[in-house]
Formats: structure tokens, sequence, C-alpha cells
């Protein structure tokens, strides 16, 4: 399962630059990556997981702007074609999968 979530922040004002980049800066080390600039990605092994991880987000809410998150399948992630340009990108590599018996 893959976790997507899209901002639009203000930036307008030195304390509204400071919330945003302090949101991406907490997305980061909550295991995310960036997509492109205002749209971070993050794998999570289970729905249960997801939810974890959701939560979070919403406790790292700045006080003004938009934040949507979305959930999609590995299989759906799989679907989703890159482009730079004119040329198509190859996928990163799904991570590993942990199995515990």
């Amino acid at each position: 399962m893959w976790l997507f979530v899209f901002f639009d922040l203000p930036t307008e004002t030195k304390k509204d630059r400071r919330n945003a980049s302090l949101f991406r800066n907490n997305l980061l080390k909550d295991g995310y990556s960036m997509m492109q600039y205002s749209v971070y990605m993050r794998h999570c092994a289970s729905s249960e997981s997801a939810d974890v991880h959701e939560k979070r987000v919403k406790k790292l809410l700045p006080p003004l702007g938009k934040v949507s998150v979305m959930r999609i399948t590995d299989k759906q992630f799989g679907n989703i074609m890159n482009f730079w340009g004119k040329s198509v990108v190859e996928k990163e590599p799904p991570p590993t999968q942990l199995e515990l018996f």
C-alpha cells in the first residue's frame, strides 16, 4: 500500500514559509520521499501501518493551506507512468516486504 500526501501551502510570509518547510521536513523524517515539489509518497506494509502514518500527517498539519492524503494499492502504484518531457522514466523498484513467521 502507498500513501500520497498532496499539499498547497501558503508561502507569502516568513512564518508561512517556515511552516511549509517544517511540514515537508517532517514528512521526510516519517519516511516519505518527494515525488514532486508538493507531492510526497510513502510505502506502507499494511493498512494498519497506513492508518498510523495518516494519523501522523494529521498531527503535522500546518495552520494554513490544503493537504490531501490518498491511499493506493501496490498494483495501482505499478500502473503509474512517469514522464520527464517526452521520455518515460523507469519506476523505482518497490521496497522489499518483510515477512515474519
